[in-house]
């Protein structure tokens, strides 16, 4: 029967697990908790392919317990009252360690059918998702549970298991592995964090390879082939697509071209320029704003441009968008000011408007129609000294003048204007 690589080179020991030192080296507490042999709920959370399964399956040995493994997005209430019943005879004497993947696709219900087994210590629920927990785990379950976060496996841990992986084949099949320079690494790098992956293609480059004598060259364009697009962790509504995004804003909010241009890469290669465009025109208002107000109309046509383009010139002008935004000055004043503003409207701040400020048309024939008020534009420099705040807000201020050259002028402006 055929066993995938991945399967057969799985650790047994929480040594041979690639990548996950801050929960599993020495002395880490995850660590430490397995050594005791007194496991608690759990809730493993991170991407594919980085170990959860695996520490699963080693912390059942370790602890002697029965193992029992449902994938949530094809289990049922019905499969958990089947654990539940084997609970308490010869089958799970030592009660059951129930390692339940993909626990998001659990609905509430079928969630908290396992509060009553986990409280009393009968089932030791170890849960996966690739979600965040925080979003898609039940607060019950949570808070008998305790979270760790499996990371992301870099290139340098990938490269390890690539190469232990090509040393397994080599034996596997009698043959020797002559790897192209640069073949390896591409494949530890282009794997994204997925060992799972990086295992696939390893197996896939034996299995079609072509074999010289008892040498199988590795070649860095068969690598290029079998991984394709691996490393791109972008799905359309999960943590990562919104990490690529936060990653993207706060690069160009951090004046980091380079930063910028390295994110909205991944976002586009990963087939996300909508999101991409959108999250362009946020930043131009939010983080550059009044330092360069122009800057809003100008990314508004390079995001106009690049739908209409379509990839793969579309990259022209929202690279252009993201350079330009990252190398200009930066101002947030504008929508501090506003959300200072909402804030007060939010508490009931206000009260009726300045009576010179309401609308001529809205008075009755009855009413006085004088309403006192002074048009700017008749006033030297178009501005007169009036009241504009309702009488509960006189004093208030939200606006503060950026530091940049642009507000600083404008401020410069106002106060010789208003004789501060």
């Amino acid at each position: 029967m055929y066993q995938p690589l991945a399967d057969l080179l799985r650790p047994t020991t929480l040594d041979e697990v690639f990548g996950q030192e801050h929960i599993l080296g020495q002395g880490a507490v995850l660590r430490r908790l397995i050594d005791s042999g007194k496991v608690p709920n759990m809730v493993f959370y991170g991407p594919s392919g980085t170990g959860k399964t695996t520490v699963a399956n080693i912390i059942a040995k370790q602890t002697n317990r029965t193992l029992y493994k449902l994938n949530a997005t094809t289990a049922s209430t019905a499969d958990i009252k089947e654990i539940v019943a084997q609970l308490d005879t010869f089958m799970a004497p030592n009660g059951v360690l129930l390692y339940l993947d993909e626990i998001q696709s659990f609905n509430k219900k079928q969630q908290q059918s396992l509060l009553e087994y986990i409280e009393n210590g009968k089932i030791t629920l170890i849960a996966s998702t690739t979600e965040n927990p925080y979003f898609y785990v039940f607060n019950a379950i949570l808070s008998r549970s305790t979270i760790f976060e499996f990371k992301q496996i870099d290139a340098a841990a990938a490269l390890k298991a690539v190469k232990r992986a090509v040393s397994f084949m080599e034996q596997r099949t009698a043959l020797t592995a002559v790897p192209e320079e640069g073949a390896l690494e591409y494949i530890a790098g282009a794997c994204g964090g997925d060992l799972r992956k990086a295992m696939n293609a390893v197996e896939v480059l034996f299995s079609a390879g072509i074999i010289d004598g008892s040498r199988i060259p590795l070649t860095l364009s068969d690598a290029k082939a079998v991984t394709q697009k691996s490393a791109l962790r972008a799905d359309r509504d999960g943590d990562n697509h919104y990490d690529l995004l936060s990653a993207l804003q706060k690069s160009i909010r951090g004046s980091d071209p380079d930063a910028a241009c390295h994110y909205l890469a991944r976002l586009l290669e990963a087939g996300q320029m909508q999101s991409a465009c959108r999250r362009l025109m946020v930043i131009a208002a939010e983080d550059v704003g009044l330092a360069f107000p122009q800057i809003i109309p100008i990314v508004n046509a390079c995001v106009d441009m690049a739908l209409k383009l379509g990839m793969p010139e579309a990259r022209i002008p929202l690279g252009d968008a993201a350079v330009l935004m990252a190398t200009s000055p930066k101002s947030n004043s504008g929508h501090i000011a506003l959300d200072a503003a909402l804030a007060d409207v939010r508490k009931g701040k206000g009260g009726s408007f300045p009576r010179h400020l309401q609308n001529v048309h809205a008075d009755s024939y009855t009413m006085e129609r004088e309403q006192g008020y002074q048009y700017p534009h008749d006033y030297p420099n178009h501005w007169v000294q009036q009241q504009y705040l309702p009488d509960e807000l006189v004093g208030t201020h939200y606006y503060t003048y950026g530091p940049n050259k642009l507000e600083q002028a404008a401020r410069q402006y106002w106060e010789t204007i208003k004789g501060k």
